[in-house]
């Protein structure tokens, strides 16, 4: 059998917040939630999900990363049509833009909870 991806999960203080600014961001569909863990789904898809799992000791990490800091082990990559209309809408919603771009087509975000994303024009 062949492994498939289920879901994507992050840690946070506070699931059902951080799951509410993804709602917002991506338009996907809340499938389950309790104070400690929130899955969204596309719409009409069941898999593969985005999880919020409560983390009561959530250190964000830092970017761009440096020896001896919090580092990042996974982000999500978000691809848009317009780059500049989304960044300006996830910041809209709680997001905040990082300093150090390395891309002229991404943009570095980090979501409420300080976990970075990036969004990314098809091709980059």
């Amino acid at each position: 059998m062949t492994a498939t991806l289920g879901g994507f999960v992050l840690g946070t203080p506070d699931p059902p917040a951080l799951a509410d600014f993804y709602r917002a961001l991506l338009g996907w569909e809340e499938a389950e939630r309790d104070p400690e863990w929130v899955r969204l789904n596309a719409p009409g898809q069941e898999r593969p999900s985005l999880g919020f799992q409560l983390e009561t000791d959530h250190t964000p990490p830092v970017w761009p990363q440096r020896p001896g800091s919090q580092q990042m082990q996974g982000h999500l990559d978000l691809q848009v049509l317009d780059l500049e209309a989304e960044t300006e809408r996830a910041r809209a919603l709680g997001a905040t833009l990082e300093a150090h771009q390395p891309q002229k087509d991404v943009r570095v975000m980090r979501d409420p909870h300080g976990h970075p994303f990036c969004l990314f024009l098809p091709g980059a």
